[in-house]
């Protein structure tokens, strides 16, 4: 269950849960079609350091379905109306996959309180976005047949060698998502990625990536607007969940230098 439920700014309930404490609190925010649980293997070992917040974004977990746009600014104002309901003066956010985007909209409504951002697996390149055209391809599968769209790109985003039974408890988790949800969120969040650029500028704060050596990252893209890569051999999209081990030490390695 979760240690708390705060209203986000239209109304829906938003589902989190706290462990351990510190002054620099960590705030996790999961990827499209997920949720808090998908941090399983990493509350408890950041805690033991860290203050660390694990959030349902609206529409996900046990967080409410009551919204008529499911956007990555509505999303950005779930995790700071968190951050805010926590009382939270200096936070790190970590987002998963689309929470890279959700981070750094939160972070937008939380200037002064955002020592760093960390994404994982969000962009592999920055500079060169999607079209519109293109965007509208990636979306069409979806649109005719969610759930069977969604089970095939989850296997893809796995490597070959990873274990069966974790590809597919996620492929069955994320395809089972409400439609409009799901929908709602894949749009915007590719929408979001056509400018990302421009909030990441304007913001100017630290940013991490943390991102799989396979498919390769373009680095110097990334660095060409102020975003560091760090890269984990041997996993794929779902690090944090394929090897938690060596992922909680990588992780814990680049929050420490934000932390204090």
């Amino acid at each position: 269950m979760a240690d708390g439920v705060v209203a986000a700014p239209d109304g829906v309930p938003i589902a989190y849960e706290v462990h351990g404490a510190g002054p620099t609190a960590l705030v996790l925010v999961h990827g499209w079609s997920c949720d808090r649980t998908y941090w399983r293997g990493q509350l408890e070992p950041l805690s033991r350091d860290f203050r660390v917040v694990a959030i349902d974004l609206a529409g996900h977990g046990e967080s409410g379905l009551e919204r008529e746009a499911w956007t990555i600014e509505a999303f950005g104002a779930d995790v700071a109306t968190v951050v805010g309901e926590l009382e939270l003066d200096r936070v790190i956010l970590i987002g998963h996959s689309m929470g890279g985007d959700v981070v750094l909209e939160a972070a937008r409504r939380l200037r002064g309180r955002v020592a760093a951002l960390i994404w994982l697996d969000t962009y592999s390149h920055l500079g060169s976005p999607r079209t519109a055209d293109q965007v509208e391809a990636i979306l069409d599968p979806f649109r005719a047949d969610l759930a069977g769209a969604t089970r095939e790109l989850v296997r893809g985003l796995f490597p070959a060698d990873a274990e069966e039974s974790l590809v597919e408890w996620v492929a069955a988790d994320m395809a089972a998502a409400p439609r409009a949800v799901a929908l709602g969120a894949l749009e915007s969040s590719f929408t979001y990625g056509r400018t990302v650029t421009t909030p990441l500028q304007e913001l100017g704060l630290p940013v991490v990536a943390i991102n799989p050596e396979s498919p390769s990252t373009d680095v110097s893209s990334m660095e060409r607007y102020g975003v560091e890569v760090v890269l984990m051999s041997h996993v794929g999209h779902f690090l944090m969940l394929e090897d938690p081990q060596r992922f909680n030490r990588l992780l814990s390695d680049v929050v420490k230098r934000f932390a204090s």
